[in-house]
């Protein structure tokens, strides 16, 4: 058989007219001309290989259909060093197998190609593409586009996937530790402040707010190791004060016990107003005005998103602060039929943060609610004379909607 009479790689080419020529394509082509005679690979490895690492090759979509198209044109499976790996389509079949795309489109494509060093473009003097055969039929000499620097690269271009899969699945594991972290802090606090639980759990709710919302699903593992970090922290401090209130509760009710049975001539006060608040009928006669001194705590504002998620429809970018929530309310009030000054008075009388509750509120029961406004003046007046509360409210809705949950996952269980 006769010997081939050139190695694509054997000597460097330029581009054919007015492409430039770029030190990358000088480097691949050098490595190309390093590949080992021995060397072998799996084409469509290498290329799903690629497609895992588009991103940090800096591949696009359309470039990797091309690719794609290429190798196709490469009559085996198994991509080894010499002129086989030299394959010239015309652009009209090329543009079929990459499912279209335009003349235009399909250059910067293939340009994209030679630039990142997948490819190597081999021109003919003139500029076309084709294959020179040798007596026995065989390729001898070929110009088109050289697939040689995936062989080369096939180690480099695994690793890289393998990256991408790591940080990938590193991703997901960050996303379900801060997807149950939130939850498990949100139902805590929660707990912590309708039971009334000592500790700083006002102070611990301002800290969750304050590290926003989940983070987007684009988010990477970089930007969600400081989010877990943070989470974690206020979980061993949101633990830390649970087994403080839950040693006090013990230690509450076995004093409790004592009294009843030792007949304590001294009784706290407080305690015995709380055990009647409890267990006597009296409970119901405790004014308005006690009760809402008693729910003069902060308003957490995961728990208001999570027990009024209609709220969220309304914002374009999400709800991350009470900021973003006053924003929205004055999308939401109008379609509401709440007048401005029903709204400033409520403000007015209620405070801001109180009132965006109600207001979530409302549109969470909208369909139960037959006059909105004329219910938001309601709520006002009782305000003005120290009788309300958003406390209750909140608690009601966040209820209702853990309850519903539970009942639905009891179903579908």
């Amino acid at each position: 058989m006769q010997a081939r009479t050139m190695h694509p790689g054997s000597q460097p080419t330029t581009p054919f007219g007015r492409r430039p020529l770029s030190l990358a394509m000088m480097a691949a082509q050098a490595a190309a001309k390093a590949c080992p005679e021995e060397a072998v690979g799996h084409k469509w490895r290498i290329f799903r290989d690629v497609t895992e690492a588009k991103d940090r090759l800096g591949v696009s979509d359309r470039a990797l259909a091309v690719l794609s198209a290429l190798l196709t044109f490469h009559p085996e499976t198994a991509l080894t060093p010499g002129t086989e790996t030299v394959v010239f389509p015309s652009n009209r079949e090329l543009s079929l197998r990459a499912h279209g795309p335009s003349p235009a489109t399909l250059r910067r494509a293939l340009a994209q190609l030679v630039e990142v060093g997948l490819v190597i473009r081999r021109d003919s003097p003139n500029g076309k593409r084709y294959a020179r055969r040798d007596t026995d039929g065989g390729i001898s000499q070929a110009f088109g586009f050289d697939l040689t620097p995936l062989l080369v690269r096939a180690t480099e271009l695994a690793g890289l996937a393998q990256e991408v899969r790591a940080e990938a699945r590193l991703r997901t594991l960050l996303r379900e530790e801060i997807a149950l972290l939130r939850r498990d802090i949100v139902k805590t606090l929660a707990a912590a402040v309708e039971a009334d639980w000592p500790g700083p759990w006002p102070a611990l709710a301002d800290r969750f707010t304050e590290l926003g919302g989940m983070p987007g699903r684009a988010a990477s593992a970089a930007a969600l190791q400081p989010a877990a970090e943070a989470l974690r922290m206020l979980r061993v401090d949101v633990d830390k004060w649970l087994s403080e209130a839950t040693d006090f509760t013990k230690t509450h009710t076995n004093e409790s016990q004592n009294e009843r049975h030792y007949q304590n001539s001294k009784p706290d006060p407080a305690l015995e107003s709380e055990r009647c608040f409890r267990g006597s009928p009296a409970a119901t006669e405790r004014s308005d005005s006690d009760r809402v001194r008693a729910d003069q705590r902060p308003l957490p504002l995961p728990m208001v998103l999570e027990a009024c998620p209609d709220i969220v429809l309304y914002a374009r970018d999400g709800i991350r602060s009470w900021a973003d929530l006053a924003t929205v309310a004055e999308i939401v009030r109008p379609s509401l039929g709440i007048s401005s000054s029903a709204w400033e008075a409520a403000v007015a009388a209620m405070g801001r943060d109180p009132a965006l509750v109600v207001l979530a509120a409302i549109l969470q029961r909208a369909a139960m609610i037959n006059a909105p406004g004329g219910y938001l003046r309601a709520l006002t007046q009782k305000a003005r004379s120290g009788g309300f509360s958003a406390w209750p409210m909140l608690l009601a809705l966040w209820r209702l909607r853990h309850g519903a949950a539970g009942a639905e996952r009891r179903q579908t269980g």
